[in-house]
């Protein structure tokens, strides 16, 4: 009987065995379930993380096109102002020359009306005011005297010097 006793208790060791395996089994199991569910909760908040990431580099992106058109929109409005007080700059010098010009003429021709006034004062004093009175009288008179030259407009404009 003694071995009848031995195999009855061999068996339900056997049994008590096959139990924990079962229990050691199923919290295996448990535990794989668990990681499986914390692996893809992980990997959700990651996706939604990188997602959050890619919206805010796309607004990013957007702000900094936006901020770029208006830079450009500034740069060229500011070198169409340029070229316009630039252009305007070249008639305001032309027109500078041009009076320049003219006054240096202008200057000329009264040095010499008085030196021919004073030359023929000192030769002929008894006819210097006949003399200054047709001096006078052909200098303005004349098609070709400066004073009709100063009621003209100055011309000038900025395509005169697009070639320069």
């Amino acid at each position: 009987m003694a071995s009848s006793s031995g195999t009855s208790s061999g068996s339900s060791s056997l049994v008590r065995n096959s139990g924990s395996d079962e229990d050691l089994q199923v919290l295996m199991d448990q535990r794989k379930r668990k990681r499986m569910i914390s692996n893809r909760e992980s990997a959700r908040r990651s996706r939604m993380r990188k997602q959050k990431h890619l919206d805010d580099l796309a607004a990013q992106v957007s702000q900094l096109r936006k901020e770029n058109h208006q830079i450009l929109t500034s740069v060229n409005l500011t070198t169409q102002q340029y070229l316009t007080v630039e252009a305007e700059n070249s008639v305001l010098r032309a027109q500078m020359n041009e009076l320049t010009h003219r006054l240096q003429s202008l200057n000329e021709i009264v040095d010499f009306v008085n030196t021919s006034s004073a030359v023929f004062a000192a030769s002929n004093s008894s006819s210097s005011s006949t003399f200054m009175e047709s001096t006078n009288s052909f200098f303005f008179n004349s098609p070709l005297n400066m004073a009709t030259c100063l009621n003209h407009p100055i011309m000038a404009s900025p395509d005169m010097f697009q070639y320069c």
